[in-house]
């Protein structure tokens, strides 16, 4: 029998993100997914930018760009009658103005997950002690007080493994969710599409208006051009099909549904590959199970209107691999993981919802007022400009330490964001610099604690060092300001902290504040002392 520290089932985008952070954080994990190899269809597409800061923390942002669409090339998003036809509205989302380019320190990526995997598959591998095994099926396990003891099918043999811990990526069929009798809910069958690649040179039509989107609206017809490469790779889908007649989309018809949507009778289409799916709107009734945590399309099924699902999947990992590395090297209490279920769930039930809203104003699934099944319909305004629901996700949960202060008052929270050092939120970007090298808040963090101290809170930069050094804890302390080892130029980050400067924020390796201290303490080193205690479950 092989011993792991987790087992991760599935090796999407989620479970091999799974894997990087893992090892990152010198976690011993072995990946299995029954595919030969990554995947062989676009699907997902946009990835946003909270993910690419992820992708940023951990290595792989340059070699995600790499295998993208170059920036400047989907700007726009297009409703029209056909590509050669009229147009009906061009739109700018919130998440390419250059409101989002002051939030984070890098841009949104549109990077087919054809694309992207493959370049997460080649950096897990760079990576130790992380091991993955494609091609290998996970068969039964079964759960006690201490472990999972799995089985698994390789090329007709079978083998067995223990691990401390499984993560069940293994997508929307979840067979790992399955087992374990977890029940999805919400709506199933919302609609159905046929989600095809094509090869076809649409230049003439898009070059002067480039988009990741082109909506064609047609009497009959409610179909997508899905921008890959911008010149001639393609993905398309065509919605609202009926419940009998998928298997009537042969090559030859989807090819003929293209040269109508693209209004080219004589347009070149060599059709790909063609896979049919079901969209839904469903979240997993708990996340957790004794040792077996679900992320990504394994816990939540959200309709694609909004590019949220492989989005929300790797973020779900980025908030639970740092904890179970705390558990299993012993800095935290097994009570840890209790707050991956209580800081994750609420928030894949909150973007379900956007992405089902979304879903119906684009007249996909159930007819609305607002929107019709048939016809024409444009989107609510919040759809791709859900400024608030990719960067404001607050958590709240043993895993932080409210000050009673409210949330930052914004007119919408799903369009609109304000910055801010509130505990339970994403920690705000601004730039600082270190030995004269301009650098983001958002790069101090990744794989330990980070205490932040204003210029005048040595106090707390020092009673952190000195209880996390005792008890353990990865934690790096710094002041910020004109004398600190961190530099404030631009003025900004105590403000958008909320500290004053003698305050403190710790920030908890996902990049999330866990706690916060306007002003100075009698007994630094007992706060400190207590506030690890409380977040990391190790209270007596």
């Amino acid at each position: 029998m092989t011993d792991v520290d987790v087992l991760i089932a599935g090796g999407g985008p989620v479970g091999l993100t799974a894997s990087i952070l893992l090892s990152r954080l010198g976690i011993a994990s072995l990946l299995v997914e029954r595919h030969p190899g990554t995947s062989l269809h676009p699907k997902a597409r946009g990835i946003n930018a909270r993910t690419m800061e992820i992708f940023r923390q951990c290595g792989a942002e340059a070699a995600v760009r790499a295998a993208g669409l170059a920036p400047g090339r989907s700007g726009f998003i297009v409703w029209t009658r056909s590509l050669a036809g009229e147009e009906l509205e061009r739109r700018t989302p919130a998440r390419s103005r250059a409101e989002a380019q002051q939030i984070s320190p890098v841009l949104r990526c549109l990077c087919a997950q054809d694309d992207l995997e493959p370049v997460l598959r080649a950096h897990a591998e760079s990576l130790g002690p992380g091991r993955l095994r494609f091609g290998t099926e996970l068969g039964e396990f079964q759960q006690d007080a201490d472990h999972v003891v799995a089985t698994l099918r390789d090329a007709g043999d079978e083998t067995r493994v223990r691990a401390r811990y499984l993560i069940a990526a293994d997508g929307a069929r979840s067979r790992v969710r399955e087992a374990l009798g977890i029940a999805m809910r919400g709506t199933p069958g919302l609609y159905r599409s046929i989600n095809v690649l094509l090869r076809a040179d649409l230049t003439p039509w898009v070059a002067d208006r480039p988009a990741a989107l082109y909506f064609v609206e047609q009497p009959g017809l409610k179909a997508t051009f899905l921008t890959i490469n911008g010149v001639n790779r393609w993905g398309f889908l065509i919605n609202n099909l009926p419940v009998n007649g998928l298997d009537e989309y042969t090559p030859e018809r989807c090819a003929a549904v293209v040269r109508q949507a693209a209004g080219v009778p004589d347009l070149d289409v060599e059709i790909l590959g063609a896979v049919p799916w079901v969209a839904a709107a469903q979240v997993a009734e708990r996340y957790r199970d004794g040792r077996v945590l679900l992320a990504g399309d394994a816990a939540h099924h959200m309709p694609p209107t909004g590019g949220f699902g492989l989005n929300t999947g790797v973020q779900d990992v980025h908030n639970l691999t740092w904890k179970l590395a705390a558990v299993l090297r012993g800095w935290a209490g097994p009570g840890l993981l209790a707050s991956y279920e209580d800081e994750r769930l609420p928030y894949g039930r909150a973007i379900t919802e956007q992405s089902l809203a979304n879903a119906r104003s684009l007249g996909r699934g159930e007819a609305t007022d607002a929107a019709p099944a048939t016809g024409t319909a444009l989107a609510r305004p919040e759809f791709l400009n859900e400024l608030g629901m990719i960067f404001g996700a607050s958590y709240e949960s043993d895993g932080v330490i409210p000050d009673g202060t409210p949330p930052p008052p914004v007119a919408n929270p799903v369009t609109d964001y304000l910055p801010t050092g509130r505990p339970g939120a994403r920690a705000a970007h601004a730039w600082i610099e270190r030995s004269g090298e301009r650098l983001s808040t958002l790069d101090l963090f990744g794989e330990r604690f980070v205490l932040l101290a204003g210029p005048s809170g040595s106090a707390w930069r020092d009673a952190a060092a000195t209880v996390a050094g005792a008890v353990g804890v990865p934690l790096t302390a710094f002041t910020v300001g004109a004398d600190g080892e961190l530099t404030d130029p631009t003025k900004e980050w105590a403000t958008l902290y909320g500290i004053g400067p003698d305050g403190a924020v710790l920030v908890r390796p996902d990049g999330h504040v866990g706690w916060r201290a306007g002003a100075a303490a009698a007994d630094p080193r007992r706060t400190v002392a207590t506030v690890l205690q409380r977040l990391l479950a190790t209270a007596d």
